[in-house]
C-alpha cells in the first residue's frame, strides 16, 4: 500500500507539493490579512482599509509563495544570482498580474455586493491560487527542454 501511495505521489508531486504549499500560503495569506484587517480596524465600511490589508498579506504571502514554489514545488534549477532575480521578478510579475486581480474581486464582493470581507477574501484565494500556478507553470518556473531528463 505504501509503494501504491509513494507511485502516486511520485507521478503528480509537482501538483501535490503545490496544493499543500498552496494551503500553506492561503493560510499564510488569511492569518496576514486578518491580523492586518484587526490592526487597522478593516471592516465591510472601510474600503481603503481593507485593499491596504489586502494588499500587505498579498506581499507577505507572494514571499512565502516564492520560497516555497522555488524549492519545494517546481525545485529550479536556477542558482547564478542574476538567474534567480529574473525569476524572482517573472514570479513577482505574475503574482501582480493575480494581486491587481484579487484587490478588483475584494470591492466588487466587499463594497458592491456587500459579501463579508473575509468571505470575499476565502473567495479570492480560490481564484487566485488556481492562476498563480497557472502563471508559475507555464511561464516562471517553466523547464528547458533538456530539464527533468535523468
Amino acid at each position: 500500500m505504501i509503494k501504491f501511495v509513494w507511485s502516486i505521489y511520485k507521478k503528480y508531486e509537482e501538483t501535490v507539493n503545490y496544493l499543500f504549499f498552496g494551503v500553506l500560503a492561503f493560510l499564510v495569506n488569511m492569518a496576514a490579512y486578518a491580523l492586518a484587517a484587526w490592526v487597522l480596524g478593516a471592516d465591510n465600511e472601510q474600503a481603503l482599509l481593507v485593499s491596504i490589508a489586502t494588499a500587505f498579506a498579498w506581499v507577505v504571502a507572494v514571499l512565502f509563495a516564492y520560497w516555497t514554489n522555488r524549492t519545494f514545488v517546481f525545485k529550479s534549477k536556477v542558482k547564478d544570482k542574476k538567474g534567480v532575480w529574473k525569476e524572482f521578478f517573472a514570479f513577482v510579475g505574475a503574482r501582480v498580474a493575480t494581486g491587481i486581480l484579487e484587490q478588483v474581486i475584494m470591492i466588487v464582493m466587499v463594497k458592491q455586493m456587500g459579501i463579508h470581507h473575509m468571505i470575499a477574501k476565502f473567495v479570492c484565494n480560490v481564484v487566485v491560487i488556481i492562476s498563480n500556478y497557472i502563471f508559475s507553470k507555464l511561464f516562471v518556473f517553466k523547464k528547458k527542454p533538456d530539464e527533468g531528463k535523468n
